[in-house]
């Protein structure tokens, strides 16, 4: 097992440095020359050089990217915003709990809503409630999620008055966005987990577990859902990262100041550095949920770390 855990750390590490290099490479892609964003159009040219020398934009690109790397991994400074001339850092501290916490209660309320739902549409397979459940939830699926949160909004905010059209002061301000994620994110984990679930039930000791006298929940829960986790596991790892970055334009409709809204602001006002931290921070975030999530696969099924370390325990 240490050396399955070596080799993907091993793998995990290589890819972060070739991602933060290409993240990186964006200042130099993107239009727009970050000096004249912060000193102005009429700025005279001598001043923009001093500038250049100030920020340490003359130098070779990768000296600037091993002291961009540098500061980030031992200071934990992203650099400063070009547009707001403040620490990058304060920016993301207060927009990373924001986002984290409307991320972090879509996928709890999602896998609730999803397991349950996907588990019983696997036991009543080809019945009306499964048919019904999947094909809800994929249409749902289809609908686009900037379009389904103007649905709500007009709906549950402008009409109803139920719940706030903007903010993020009170709980019902997250009600509308954690709505559209969770809506948006159900039909692939009750199809996972009923795919799963279904090769289970096909399993001799459900069948040995039906012959003890056990009663359907026992089986269902801790037979058959306890070993479709596997993959269930690995997708919850995995759908982190992606509700973050889906996040970036629900947090736009609905004014909510998380990273989704600050990246988007940085993009218009071509603030490299705050663009630059944000993609960072999802593709890191990314990447340390791929590496748990083979970690936690390697660990609930020893024939992958086998396959990989070649017989290691």
């Amino acid at each position: 097992m240490r050396s399955y855990i070596i080799k993907r750390l091993g793998v995990g590490v290589l890819l972060l440095l070739c991602v933060s290099f290409i993240v990186f490479g964006m200042l130099y892609l993107m239009p727009g020359d970050p000096v004249t964003l912060m000193a102005g159009p009429l700025v005279k040219v001598e001043n923009l050089e001093g500038l250049r020398i100030q920020y340490g934009l003359d130098r070779p690109l990768l000296v600037q990217y091993f002291d961009w790397m540098r500061k980030i991994i031992f200071e934990g400074d992203f650099g400063i915003s070009y547009k707001y001339r403040i620490a990058v850092g304060s920016l993301l501290k207060n927009a990373i709990p924001i986002s984290l916490k409307l991320t972090v209660t879509t996928m709890l309320i999602s896998n609730l809503i999803a397991l349950p739902l996907g588990l019983l549409c696997a036991y009543k397979k080809d019945t009306l409630f499964d048919r019904l459940t999947v094909n809800t939830t994929l249409i749902l699926t289809a609908i686009p999620s900037f379009w389904l949160a103007v649905i709500l909004m007009l709906v549950f905010a402008v009409n109803l008055k139920w719940f706030p059209v903007s903010g993020f002061e009170s709980w019902k301000n997250y009600v509308l966005p954690v709505a559209t994620g969770v809506i948006g994110g159900l039909a692939s984990t009750i199809r996972l987990t009923k795919s799963e679930a279904l090769e289970v039930l096909r399993e001799k000791y459900v069948t040995t577990a039906y012959a003890k006298g056990l009663d359907r929940n026992t089986v269902l829960t801790k037979h058959v859902l306890r070993n479709s986790l596997i993959v269930i596991t690995v997708n919850l790892f995995m759908s982190l990262p992606w509700l973050i970055s889906g996040y970036i334009i629900i947090e736009r409709i609905f004014g909510i100041p998380g990273m989704g809204s600050l990246m988007i602001d940085a993009i218009i006002k071509q603030d490299f550095n705050v663009v630059q931290a944000c993609i960072l921070i999802i593709t890191v975030l990314t990447i340390i949920c791929n590496i748990l999530s083979d970690i936690v696969l390697g660990l609930l099924d020893p024939r992958i770390r086998i396959s990989v370390t070649g017989g290691d325990k």
